[in-house]
């Protein structure tokens, strides 16, 4: 039953984070973050230089192909989702894995068996 509801609140909450990926991104505002407020207000904005993914499908919360600027914001949080989502998935099943094969012991029970102290007749 735990496991079951477990899923629910997982997959309900994928959801949601989906619908604010595409639908409120879409609204975020265009104009500079903090950092680039004030590189603007000091007047060292025009030293910046391009980062490495600068030309990259993602660049500027952005899908590159896309003409609608809103759809293009949604999709480019919409994948971020879903990436983020799958290395989570994947740490965690990786990390469930690691902790049931370190609980198993080849000599036979551990501590959380049920096998109790045999006495002999």
């Amino acid at each position: 039953m735990r496991s079951s509801n477990l899923r629910l609140f997982v997959i309900a909450g994928l959801l949601v984070t989906i619908g604010l990926a595409l639908v409120v991104s879409g609204f975020a505002s265009s104009s500079p973050d903090g950092l680039e407020k004030v590189a603007e207000d000091k007047g060292f904005l025009e030293t910046a230089q391009d980062h490495l993914f600068a030309d990259g499908p993602l660049a500027d919360y952005a899908v590159s192909g896309v003409d609608n600027e809103r759809l293009s914001t949604g999709l480019s949080g919409l994948i971020g989702v879903l990436i983020t989502f799958g290395v989570g998935l994947g740490l965690f099943a990786l990390l469930r894995t690691m902790r049931s094969g370190s609980g198993s012991n080849a000599g036979g029970a551990g501590p959380g068996d049920d096998a109790g102290p045999t006495r002999a007749p």
